[in-house]
């Protein structure tokens, strides 16, 4: 109770911003000195969508030299994304949310637009904000880093009395990524999905449920651990792309031509790339919607 009790002193007066990629929704903290501890059921407090402001998960914003875990990223990226799902846990990282982050630090002059570095828990991750168009935000491109399809071969995706198999990506997080004939027998994802065996994933998983929609064109819907059901998650649709492609018999590393997937998600579309170097490529709009100030009776009740 200390603790919270020492960050709501932290948090009094702090300015907070709610951003969205593909309707992934956060709130940012900005922290650039690292003051704040944040713990689990403080983040759980703000992303409440009833009792706080609501999100799928915070974002902080710190310089990595800040920041413990960033330290040895300081020299590449100047900013760490310290990211938290909805119920306080730490994730290793977020695609939709450093686009957002991105995004965040271009408008409060934090970085310039075109090319930067963000520094994550899965290491940095290099950035593109296109110039705005008019009438609209230009979109974000990130680097997501190699995928790693670590097995085992016979992992399986369980809900009610229906299974299929599905297949482990890895994205700097983990993913098990199943083909299915319907998106609606995913059932309502407000559980996590049996996934077996246990052993592959443990410390949990996000699991997605895909179908075809056409020629290199997929749709998902997915459980993110710790969040439940979102809307959209980057590191998930640049695994279900992976996987369709490797079901369709491509990879960029063996045919040396790229290859490109169009993937909705129920809050709108993400374009994924993997390149020749295997690097996974994702692109999408990142908009910031609003900011505001905690209050400090909220805090305290």
């Amino acid at each position: 109770m200390s603790e919270i009790l020492n960050d709501v002193r932290l948090l009094q007066g702090l300015r907070f911003l709610k951003g969205h990629g593909t309707e992934n929704d956060f709130v940012i903290l900005p922290d650039p000195d690292g003051a704040l501890d944040l713990p689990p059921a403080l983040v759980a407090r703000l992303c409440d969508r009833r009792a706080g402001i609501g999100a799928d998960g915070v974002l902080r914003v710190v310089r990595s030299s800040a920041h413990p875990e960033a330290l040895s990223m300081a020299a590449e990226a100047e900013w760490f994304m310290d990211y938290r799902n909805a119920d306080g846990s730490i994730a290793e990282m977020c695609g939709n949310g450093v686009r957002v982050f991105a995004r965040y630090l271009v408008l409060a002059g934090l970085a310039k637009g075109g090319d930067l570095a963000v520094a994550t828990r899965a290491g940095v991750r290099q950035v593109h904000v296109a110039a705005d168009r008019p009438g609209l935000p230009g979109e974000v491109t990130v680097q997501m880093g190699r995928a790693e399809l670590p097995g085992p071969d016979a992992i399986v995706v369980t809900v009610g009395e229906r299974s299929w198999p599905a297949l482990n990506v890895n994205m700097g997080n983990p993913h098990a990524v199943a083909f299915v004939d319907d998106l609606a027998q995913a059932g309502d994802l407000y559980a996590a999905p049996a996934v077996a065996p246990a052993s592959a994933y443990p410390t949990g998983v996000n699991v997605e449920f895909v179908v075809d929609r056409g020629p290199r064109h997929v749709a998902m819907r997915v459980h993110e651990r710790g969040s439940g059901e979102t809307r959209s998650c980057g590191t998930g649709t640049c695994a279900v792309a992976v996987a369709a492609a490797r079901r369709d018999g491509a990879d960029p590393a063996l045919t040396g031509k790229p290859v490109t997937y169009t993937v909705d998600v129920p809050g709108g579309r993400l374009v994924i790339t993997e390149r020749t170097d295997g690097v996974v490529e994702m692109t999408g709009p990142a908009v910031i919607l609003a900011e505001g100030e905690l209050s400090a009776d909220w805090l305290r009740s």
